[in-house]
């Protein structure tokens, strides 16, 4: 066991949870209330109810729910869809799993996959979420070096150390009270497995900015500040629209009258049957002009236009200008950048589900995983009717693209719909072509 390793992969993980327990709290619209100072806070105590506009999530799920993985090729691009393959993913539950890895790495900047053999020697694919585990890295090829996995179960701290050439299972003696005081020595080993992959079965799955940005970077993070000041200008409308909700009156040429203490007494009651009125010739009664909130909302649709640029949100997923678009191009021209942003996704996690999916094959066949091609496949994270993806597809199969080709890359069938629409058309051209198949199997 390497307990240096342990050590800088603890405390890599106790460093980096406050920053991501912060994005979480945006994540749920639960952050505090931010302008606010701590005077005006403590008075307020808990008169003030957090009015949150949940751009953040919505930023990170409107690109996660266009990251839908269809299939897998292995042997090069020019490859029929690996059907075998898709089905032990599928055994897995990795299509709903994959889709909670690019969520948690689109908000937190990176996720995790770990893939291992059951006792059977199938393979087994877990998510992990980043509040969990830390990797270490090669400086030069940037390749994963080694991973902890750390967790609570009750009060005893648990975690797994994965190397190249072992499996270590840990457990710390002390009693954890306080999931924030996981210890970063002192584990003891309780079981090691030799690891057969030659490779760290954890597998990151990283929103990488920038080449230097190893552990990714939120998709919310340009705009928390923005979300912040959104929340805040709304808040100020509210408490505007309940201050003046009630109409403001005046009255000139009164006696103002007081009471025991010196108090003045109010002269009329706010009931709303009363009818003010007073003996003196010289009274006027008046009403102040109610207080006007378009300046609230033409801040707010300013800061809601900043979160749209910034975030590549049509207007139309953000609420601005009203009416959605009247056409398809018109959608389509809106969503130009969320599009150009999930195909860019495409290739940056497509590198992360091709290294899990050989080490899938690795483990089901006994092989190098290094030795393995694999391509995943995506479908289109374009909007489009399905009369539109139809014309598309005939026109593609018109100049000679192949069927298969054409139903998973353009319709984004998986290999299973693939290989049925393709058993269905050979069934089609044979009772054309009048031919018996019982007589066939007969003779």
């Amino acid at each position: 066991m390497n307990t240096t390793t342990i050590k800088a992969l603890s405390e890599k993980l106790d460093t980096t949870v406050p920053k991501l327990a912060e994005l979480d709290a945006y994540w749920s619209g639960q952050q505090p209330a931010a302008f606010l100072s701590a005077e005006s806070r403590e008075a307020l105590g808990d008169r003030l109810r957090r009015v949150s506009v949940n751009f953040p999530r919505l930023a990170v799920t409107a690109l996660a729910e266009r990251l839908d993985l269809t299939g897998f090729r292995t042997g090069g691009a020019d490859a029929e869809p690996d059907a075998d393959l898709w089905n032990v993913w599928r055994r897995c539950g990795m299509e709903e799993a994959s889709a909670q890895a690019h969520v948690d790495a689109l908000a937190y900047g990176r996720s995790f996959v770990i893939v291992w053999a059951d006792s059977a020697g199938a393979p087994v694919v877990t998510v992990e979420s980043p509040l969990q585990v830390a990797v270490t890295r090669d400086p030069a090829s940037r390749e994963v070096t080694a991973a902890l996995k750390r967790w609570i179960d009750g009060s005893t701290a648990r975690a797994v150390l994965y190397e190249r050439d072992a499996i270590s299972v840990l457990v710390h003696p002390g009693t954890i009270v306080d999931a924030a005081a996981m210890p970063s020595t002192g584990w003891t080993v309780t079981e090691t497995i030799p690891n057969p992959l030659g490779v760290v079965p954890v597998v990151p799955v990283v929103n990488r900015g920038r080449l230097l940005d190893v552990d990714g970077v939120s998709e919310m993070a340009d705009i928390l500040d923005l979300a912040d000041a959104l929340n805040k200008i709304n808040s100020d409308m509210l408490v505007t629209s309940e201050f003046y909700a009630r109409p403001r009156r005046w009255a000139t040429g009164l006696e103002v009258v007081e009471d025991e203490d010196g108090n003045p007494v109010k002269p009329f009651s706010a009931a709303l049957d009363d009818v003010w009125q007073s003996e003196a010739v010289d009274t006027k009664f008046g009403q102040f002009d109610a207080a006007r909130l378009d300046g609230y909302a033409d801040a707010a649709a300013l800061i809601t236009q900043q979160i749209g640029a910034l975030t590549g949100l049509p207007p139309h997923y953000l609420g601005l200008h009203g009416d959605q678009p009247a056409s398809a191009d018109a959608i389509r021209s809106a969503e130009a950048s969320l599009v150009a942003r999930a195909y860019a996704l495409h290739r940056t996690f497509g590198t992360a589900w091709a290294s899990v999916a050989r080490l899938m094959l690795a483990v089901r066949d006994g092989v190098d995983p290094r030795t393995l091609d694999v391509e995943p496949m995506w479908a289109n994270p374009e909007t489009r009717t399905p009369a539109q993806a139809a014309d598309a597809a005939a026109k593609l199969v018109g100049v000679g693209v192949p069927l298969s080709v054409v139903l998973a890359d353009t319709l984004g069938m998986s290999p299973e719909q693939v290989e049925r629409v393709r058993a269905a058309r050979r069934g089609d051209a044979l009772d054309s072509a009048g031919v018996d198949l019982t007589k066939l199997v007969a003779s």
